[in-house]
């Protein structure tokens, strides 16, 4: 399978298509999801093409992991979350929708469940929660 380079994710290291952005370093961007499933869900993706896990250099992981890694830390104190979910699909039978590696990442907390996927979120919700995961990353 080939890198498509006009999917939705490139679009938006583009900036192609407008997205709510909550980190960026050299190597890859964490941004809001716009159908979010828990408050603070965010997407990290690498600034260089690869579809997804099993295609990706072992420098691309690591680059998207470190990012990973950073917004746990700050959703657990934007959102005083007991925990965090990590997801990450590859290829249609796993679940993949958008084929640019990309790890979800969502706030827990005890007891609570994950919102529907497919469905759009309020946007003004959306740019609270963003401000403050950039917020926790300031007292990080």
């Amino acid at each position: 399978m080939t890198y498509d380079p006009d999917n939705i994710f490139a679009k938006i290291l583009r900036n192609e298509i407008p997205s709510i952005r909550v980190y960026e370093d050299a190597d890859s961007v964490a941004f809001m999801d716009i159908m979010p499933r828990a408050d603070g869900h965010v997407l990290v993706i690498p600034k260089t093409p690869c579809r997804n896990m099993l295609d990706a250099t072992t420098e691309q992981m690591a680059a998207v992991m470190k990012t990973v890694q950073l917004m746990s830390r700050a959703l657990m104190v934007a959102f005083g979350a007991d925990g965090i979910t990590l997801q990450q699909f590859n290829e249609e039978a796993g679940g993949q929708e958008v084929y640019h590696l990309h790890f979800h990442v969502l706030a827990r907390h005890d007891g609570d469940h994950l919102g529907a996927p497919g469905k759009m979120g309020d946007q003004a919700k959306i740019q609270q929660n963003a401000n403050k995961i950039r917020a926790a990353l300031t007292a990080l």
